[in-house]
Formats: structure tokens, sequence, C-alpha cells
């Protein structure tokens, strides 16, 4: 199994560690790391054709690519015009509270979607992914990627409006 994923989402996921890195060597060696990762939770995996199995992966190769761009940006000489404390002078705790609120009430309205409509949902937004992509990787055909995508957003619309109201 583990090499039907790796000839099923090699480039999926290295074109998700490039999109963040922007360096073709260092996408290749997260990917590379991620599939180590992959390896050691195989057991995790039930589906490898699912939505599911798609979000799983790709969210492991953004989280380390993620962190390597910390790395490398940790490297890098400090630019003066932007200090740690002019930062922490402009924090806003009612903002703060206010965006982790919204994040708590879309994440329980993401939660209400039936799996076809979330992962679809999750792939292109949580995972910046195009329809051709997510298409692929779900086996379905870009209409039925809009068509997925436009249900969800007309729920969670709905939910939304239905949640602020009361």
């Amino acid at each position: 199994m583990f090499e039907y994923l790796y000839e099923k989402y090699k480039r999926l996921m290295w074109h998700k560690a490039y999109t963040i890195l922007k360096d073709r060597a260092l996408a290749e060696d997260i990917t590379s790391e991620a599939f180590i990762r992959v390896l050691r939770n195989l057991h995790k995996i039930d589906d490898p054709d699912s939505g599911k199995t798609a979000a799983f992966l790709v969210t492991i190769v953004r989280n380390l690519a993620i962190t390597q761009y910390h790395r490398e940006k940790k490297s890098q000489p400090a630019d003066f015009g932007e200090r740690e404390y002019d930062r922490a002078d402009n924090f806003d705790m009612e903002e703060t509270v206010a965006v982790k609120d919204e994040a708590e009430r879309a994440a329980g309205l993401l939660d209400r979607l039936s799996e076809e409509l979330k992962s679809v949902f999750l792939l292109k937004y949580a995972h910046d992914l195009q329809h051709k992509e997510i298409a692929q990787i779900l086996g379905i055909t870009e209409n039925n990627v809009t068509v997925r995508l436009f249900r969800a957003k007309k729920k969670l619309t709905e939910w939304a409006k239905g949640v602020s109201q009361s």
C-alpha cells in the first residue's frame, strides 16, 4: 500500500511543499520526510483512495513545510524594520478571543457537513488545492468538485445564519 500511496500522492505533496517553501530541493526533502512519517503511520490509513487519506497526507507535508519555512526564516538575519516587541505592542485581546470563537464556531459547522462535502471543502480551503487536484484525489470530475463546493458553502451559510440569529 505504501508504494501505491507514494505513486498516487507524491506530486500533490511536493506541490504543497513547494507552494509554501518556494524551493524545489527543500520541497523534495520535505516530501521525503513526509513519506517517512506516512510509513510510520500507515496503520492509520484505511482507504488509500479516500479524500480523508489525501487530506491526511497533505496535512503532514504542509505541517513539515511550515516548520521548515520557520526554521529557514529564523536562520536569516533579523530585519530591524519589524521587531518582535513592535508586534507585541499591537496585540488586541478582544480581537484574539473573537477570532478564536469564530474558528471554533466554523469548526462546529464543518463537522455537521457530510463527509463528501467536508472533504472537498477542506481540500479547497484548508489545503489550497485547485479543482483539478481535488478531482484527481477524490476520483470525481471537476464539475462534481464545483457542485460539492457550492452545496457545502450553501449549507454552511444557512447554518451560520441560523446560529447568528439564535
